[in-house]
Formats: C-alpha cells, structure tokens, sequence
C-alpha cells in the first residue's frame, strides 16, 4: 500500500495515488509504503531514484546497518515500533504484542517509511497532523514526529500495564486463589511482563535513533531542542518499566506461593491421614496373628471389642490434629 503526504499550511494531505503520473504531479515530503507490491517499488525507483533494500525490515541487521548515511547523502535508519495486544487485535482475533521493524529513507528532503503492517503511530500521526496547523515543516520533522508519537504510544501502553496488574493484584491479594484462578493470574501477569519488556526494547531503539540524528547533525536547532525533549520524555519512561518489573515479579511470587499453599492442604491431608491409619493398622495386625490365647477365641465381644479399640485408634489423632489447628 502507498501512502504519500504532502504539505498544506502545516498539515499533511494525503493524496490517493493510482498510477505513476499521478505521482509525478506531487511534491512530497512523506512517501509511506506499507508492504509495497512490486509496482510500488519500481514507481520508487522510477520517480525517486529510490533503490528499497531488500533487507530494508529484516530484524537481523548488524549494528552497522541500523543507522548510516550512503554516499548520495541518503540517510538510513531502522526503528522497531510498538504494537499493543489490543491493536494487534483488531479484525485479527487475540494476538499479542510485538515490536514491528522500520525502515526510513531520508532523500532529497522526501522522508520515505517501509513496513509490512499498519502502526498505530503512523495513524497517530496522521490524525495529528491533519488536525493541528503547522505541527509539520519539512521531512525531518515527521521523523520526529514519528519518534514523539512512539515514546507517547508507550507511555500509554504502560498505563494500561498498571490498570491490569491492579486488576491481578485484586484477584490475588484480596481473596482465596484456587488453582485456576492463580493459573489465570499467571497467565496475565506473563502477558504484561511480556509487553513491558517489548516497551523497554522499544524506548531503548528510539534513543539510540534520536541520538544517531542528532550526532548526524541533521536536524535545525529547533529541531535539535525538541529531539532532547523526547530523549527526557523516553527517560521518563524507564523508571516507570522498573518499578513494574518489580511489581509483576512480587505479583508472580505471590501467586506461586499460593499455588504452593494450595498443594501443601492437599499434601497435608495425606499426611493427617495416614499418621491416623497407622494405629488401626497396628491394631489390625496384633489381632490378626492368631496367637492360641487370643481374646476372641473364648470372648464373644473380642471382635467389637478390636473394631473400637481401632476407631478409637483413628479419632485420637484427628482430635488431637483439630485442637492443634492443624486442620484448617
């Protein structure tokens, strides 16, 4: 899918493009490509003299291929950006969070994006600068955009990590957790581990690229000041995702530790159970000996005698486990 943007007054109007003179006709400063087909790719290369890499949203790059400038002045940068659970969602059934590769171009003051599913920045983006006049001046100023949209997007992903422990939190702390109820607990709290994980990849991929354009010395002195302000904003952020990673481990101990009382009731019933046995069944083993001087062979009431002597044998402990609290 192609997407391209022009400028208006400030805000970025998107232009339907349907084949490669209607293209022609533009001025763009942002050309996005969401999984471009191979006509999209030679429109690039046929308007643009844009080369697209083939590995351009590979997620096994070196490190000297996240960042560098060609010899024609065209500056290339990877980014991962952040798809929450709920976004990846939509119109997909449940699937869960994961940091998606992108690849920006920027040439000849046109800023060209490359990936292979919808972002929610991007469309944050968009909505943004339809909205508000002169959001937007030049390319760069998209990519920066781009970079204070992503640190905002996790930003709210991590508030919606808080509302959900708070949630585990009240199913764990607040009343008695059976087996399935800490297996679902469980199960949430190794989801949000997981996302706040991916947000801290992700924050830590969008200061290394700020820092990279700004080392770059790309960007104007405005645009220098607003790129600092995300890298405060992007600090902002990491203390919010270790005070959650400590949340989430208490919270994962909590819930392991009341599996573990769970199971210790269980045990401890087989315990009880079998301390109280081991009278009857000493009893049952004296009198099954047969010796020739043996109560019931001359007393009728030898047997009834045995039967309670062994229930007698079972209750005593039960009674003395009670008194104790060991049975509760």
């Amino acid at each position: 899918m192609l997407n391209v943007f022009t400028l208006s007054n400030g805000r970025l109007i998107q232009q339907e493009i349907t084949s490669l003179d209607a293209l022609a006709e533009l001025r763009p400063v942002w050309v996005d490509l969401e999984a471009p087909s191979a006509e999209e790719t030679q429109w690039m290369l046929s308007h643009f003299g844009l080369v697209i890499p083939k590995d351009a949203v590979d997620d096994d790059l070196e490190e000297s291929a996240r960042f560098y400038e060609e010899d024609n002045g065209e500056l290339h940068i990877r980014s991962d950006f952040l798809i929450d659970a709920d976004d990846a969602s939509k119109g997909a059934g449940a699937r869960p969070a994961r940091n998606v590769r992108v690849a920006f171009i920027l040439r000849n003051q046109v800023l060209f994006s490359i990936h292979g599913l919808d972002l929610p920045v991007f469309r944050l983006l968009r909505l943004r600068a339809r909205r508000t006049p002169a959001l937007i001046e030049d390319a760069r100023d998209v990519l920066l955009k781009l970079y204070d949209a992503d640190a905002e997007y996790s930003a709210d992903a991590l508030e919606g990590i808080y509302d959900n422990l708070e949630k585990v939190s009240a199913n764990v702390l607040t009343q008695d957790v059976d087996d399935e109820a800490a297996g679902a607990a469980l199960t949430a709290i190794a989801r949000e581990e997981d996302l706040n994980g991916r947000i801290r990849r992700n924050v830590m991929d969008t200061r290394r690229a700020l820092s990279f354009m700004m080392r770059s010395r790309m960007l104007s002195a405005e645009q220098f000041e607003e790129a600092r302000q995300i890298l405060r904003d992007i600090d902002s952020l990491d203390s919010h995702t270790a005070f959650l990673f400590d949340k989430i481990n208490f919270l994962m101990d909590a819930t392991v530790g009341f599996i573990n009382i769970n199971q210790n009731k269980v045990i401890k019933i087989f315990s009880v159970a079998s301390v109280a046995l081991l009278p009857p069944t000493l009893i049952a083993s004296i009198y099954g000996m047969n010796f020739k001087h043996m109560p019931e062979l001359e007393w009728l009431a030898g047997y009834p005698f045995a039967l309670s002597l062994m229930l007698a044998s079972v209750a005593a402990p039960f009674i003395y486990f009670k008194r104790k609290g060991w049975l509760r």
